[in-house]
């Protein structure tokens, strides 16, 4: 069984009217990173979820999800 990490990062992203340049560079990683993070192909690490988390002031778990 493969477990993935579901996220609503593009959503609540757009929701702010942000870039993922923006946001890339606020959280300390390259546009790539957060693009590969919206599609599902990449899972951050537990820092970078808490920085990305922090950012939109929400609880780890309203943004990423195990599926």
């Amino acid at each position: 069984m493969t477990e993935s990490v579901d996220n609503s990062l593009q959503v609540l992203r757009q929701e702010k009217q942000l870039t993922q340049e923006a946001l890339a560079r606020t959280v300390g990683v390259t546009r790539q990173t957060i693009i590969a993070i919206e599609k599902g192909n990449y899972t951050p690490s537990v820092l970078l979820a808490l920085k990305i988390a922090q950012y939109f002031q929400l609880p780890v778990e309203r943004i990423f999800k195990l599926e």
